[in-house]
């Protein structure tokens, strides 16, 4: 995801990340332990909110708009796993919603797309 927000740092483009702790308890620390880990590891340079629920009851408000917005291709609303992504464009429109094994370099030319017709 940095390697997408360092190509579109010039654009109306940003990686938002959301930490979920609810896929294998693969988010378990502190949101300062998490915010530094993305940092000094993977050198995150996008902002990284307060972690959240994206499924079941507690899902916080936001994934409850992206999902059903656009549920995946087999209809299902839920998120699988981490890294699951979503595009939306400038006025608020979800235009996109990619699985986790979706690498973050096969999405540059959707988003290209999105920013030109935005």
């Amino acid at each position: 995801m940095r390697t997408l927000q360092e190509d579109f740092k010039d654009q109306p483009f940003t990686v938002l990340a959301f930490p979920c702790n609810q896929f294998g308890a693969q988010e378990p620390g502190t949101e300062a332990e998490i915010l530094e880990f993305a940092t000094s590891k993977y050198d995150a340079n996008f902002p990284i909110f307060s972690k959240i629920d994206v499924n079941g009851s507690g899902a916080c408000d936001l994934y409850q708009m992206l999902k059903a917005a656009r549920p995946d291709e087999e209809g299902n609303t839920d998120i699988p796993w981490n890294f699951a992504k979503f595009l939306v464009d400038g006025n608020g429109e979800v235009v996109g919603r990619f699985s986790p094994q979706t690498a973050p370099e096969e999405l540059t030319g959707v988003i290209a797309e999105a920013i030109q017709t935005d």
